[in-house]
């Protein structure tokens, strides 16, 4: 084999094996984004410094389901705070109310940092559920790829990734010899 050859063929040794493990770290990180939530976890990001330095402003939390009626005093919940707002709080007290319909869990929340309890109860059907898993810094990267730009960037990006890993399979490398014969074929005949 020829040097040039040798080194092309080295060359493309190294493009397929850094373009697969580009490849696998983008499918790994579209696992953890949205596999999970087939299993039932959602994620979410942090978007205020109240549950710091445990959730830092950027992170990303995966929450999972949990029965309200497991929920101890010292547990850090994630919750509907109203239509459009989910918070993360550690609970500081439980209250139970007797209603109309019976018993009825109520939580009383604080974030870690802040000097007062939230203003009003938590409705134990307003609990999502309870963090399990935190990645620093993930969210603001999360929150940028689900929503356009970053979405279609991130389509963009993938289907160029693809395709450079894709495209060679296609493409034979031809030899100084081969090229030769080639044309003197297509010449002479």
């Amino acid at each position: 084999m020829s040097g040039g050859k040798y080194i092309l063929r080295r060359l493309q040794r190294f493009w397929y094996l850094s373009s697969s493990a580009i490849v696998a770290i983008i499918l790994a990180f579209a696992v953890m984004l949205v596999a999970l939530r087939l299993f039932g976890f959602q994620m979410f990001t942090v978007t205020s410094g109240s549950m710091e330095p445990n959730y830092p402003v950027g992170a990303l939390i995966y929450t999972s389901p949990v029965d309200a009626a497991t929920i101890k005093e010292g547990d850090v919940i994630t919750f509907m705070n109203n239509e459009t707002t989910i918070v993360t709080h550690r609970v500081v007290e439980i209250v139970k109310e007797t209603g109309t319909n019976g018993e009825v869990l109520r939580f009383r929340t604080k974030g870690d940092v802040n000097n007062t309890s939230d203003g009003k109860l938590v409705h134990y059907k307003n609990v999502i559920g309870k963090p399990i898993v935190t990645i620093p810094m993930l969210g603001y990267v999360a929150y940028y790829l689900q929503r356009p730009p970053g979405l279609y960037i991130s389509l963009i990006v993938c289907t160029f990734l693809i395709s450079l890993i894709i495209i060679p399979y296609f493409i034979k490398f031809k030899g100084k010899e081969q090229l030769a014969k080639e044309v003197e074929t297509n010449y002479v005949n």
